[in-house]
């Protein structure tokens, strides 16, 4: 059903420009019912009410933000359950004036079909429609009951929207027996880890004067710098590469650095008294994210207890002033955490399903390389906690991920029906 495929996405792509979530410099409001419209009218004839065998649920917690759960039952018992979560209905932000072509309309060109959401996700959304309408045509008898769950609000923006919402709710309940495949990654190969993500924001205080007098001021850019240096040493020092990376394959080890930096406007010859350093932390799952945390506030507070212990930059610089007729000017660091916080997952490789996965996309990609990446995935992590048996895998293209002109493979969608169609046969 490539034709049906490729409509459906047509139509999805059709809508991202208003299913946009906010992004940097943006503040947008998803309209997730939007797309929902689309998978309705091809789902329709085969709803239960139409005569057909797809039990749905539309589940709202904000006004035109919904969530869809498709369930095909199976004979089997309550524990006979395979499902498919995570393919969320919004997108990230698109500049037009960046792309080669309209971002808000499906462009194919041989087998590259371009439009955001194609990759991310909702070229999944297509193949999990087109999946599910297929299974009720043919009606075939499974002992397995199979649920695609599509999600509002990936990003989380608004707590108890999306999936967050679902399983607070119990309406995931039925589906912790068996195991959850979140179909939101890439290149059609299992992935088995993620990373957390924690960002950062190191302010440094400091003393205004002229750079004429460098020795009457405290340069804020220099403190924060070699502060946030000092800062990743010791993180690096706490939280080494370490063997169960490897044994993931994870492509690189927990990571802190520096991405922006503002300072207190003022001219060039202007030593500048405060300076604000950001950046973003990664963590593999295997370290504690409270533990960072407490590990880069006892440094923090080490700094500020001595900050004449940080290294100067020339004759001039200093970060305490004692000036003859009053009290020491003394240099302050302050860290605050972002409000962007992600737990890493390392998924269960003991699992039955991660072996009748590999089984799978090897019968069709005639291989299976898992791997794992220090990307991040919303609320995965919670959902392993609650109980759930997560598995990780997505068809789209990791190199065209968030990117301008975002495409997917027509050939790996293909492939992608085979596989699962595979999986869903090894399970039922």
């Amino acid at each position: 059903h490539e034709n049906r495929f490729v409509s459906l996405l047509r139509n999805l792509i059709g809508e991202a420009e208003h299913l946009q979530n906010t992004g940097v410099g943006t503040a947008y409001v998803p309209q997730e019912d939007r797309a929902i419209k689309h998978v309705l009218e091809v789902l329709a004839p085969h709803r239960k009410e139409n005569g057909g065998p797809l039990e749905i649920d539309h589940v709202t917690y904000a006004e035109g933000r919904g969530n869809l759960i498709i369930k095909y039952p199976g004979t089997g018992s309550s524990e006979d359950v395979l499902s498919f979560v995570g393919s969320h209905l919004d997108v990230v932000p698109a500049n037009p004036d960046a792309w080669n072509v309209d971002p808000f309309s499906l462009t194919i060109d041989g087998d590259k079909l371009y439009g955001r959401g194609t990759t991310d996700c909702l070229g999944h959304v297509a193949l999990m429609t087109t999946l599910f309408s297929q299974l009720a045509e043919l009606k075939p008898e499974l002992k397995t009951t199979l649920t695609c769950v599509f999600i509002a609000s990936e990003e989380a923006s608004g707590p108890g929207i999306g999936v967050d919402g679902l399983v607070a709710e119990g309406k995931l309940d039925h589906c912790k027996p068996g195991p959850v495949i979140w179909v939101d990654c890439a290149d059609s190969q299992p992935c088995i880890g993620t990373a957390g993500a924690v960002t950062w924001h190191l302010s440094a205080n400091g003393h205004r004067f002229h750079s004429g007098l460098p020795h009457k001021g405290i340069n804020a850019i220099e403190m924060g710098m070699e502060a946030v240096s000092r800062i990743q040493q010791k993180f690096y020092e706490c939280f080494p590469a370490c063997e169960k990376e490897r044994d993931y394959k994870f492509i690189t080890p927990s990571t802190m650095k520096p991405t922006q930096i503002k300072c207190a406007p003022g001219g060039l010859n202007q030593i500048p008294p405060e300076a604000t350093i950001s950046g973003d932390i990664r963590l593999t799952p295997f370290y504690d994210v409270s533990a960072l945390k407490a590990c880069i506030e006892a440094e923090v507070a080490a700094i500020n207890a001595d900050i004449e212990s940080l290294p100067v930059r020339g004759p001039c610089s200093k970060y305490v002033i004692k000036p003859d007729d009053g009290e020491p000017i003394v240099g302050h660091l302050k860290l605050e955490w972002g409000d962007h916080l992600l737990t890493g997952i390392a998924c269960d490789l003991t699992s039955p399903a991660f072996k009748l996965m590999c089984d799978s996309i090897k019968d069709v990609k005639g291989v299976a390389e898992p791997y794992s990446l220090t990307g991040s995935l919303p609320l995965v992590h919670d959902m392993q906690s609650e109980g759930f048996d997560i598995q990780l895998i997505g068809f789209g293209l990791m190199s065209t991920y968030h990117a301008d002109n975002e495409y997917c493979s027509l050939n790996d969608m293909k492939d992608a029906a085979r596989i699962l169609a595979t999986l869903i046969a090894k399970f039922a």
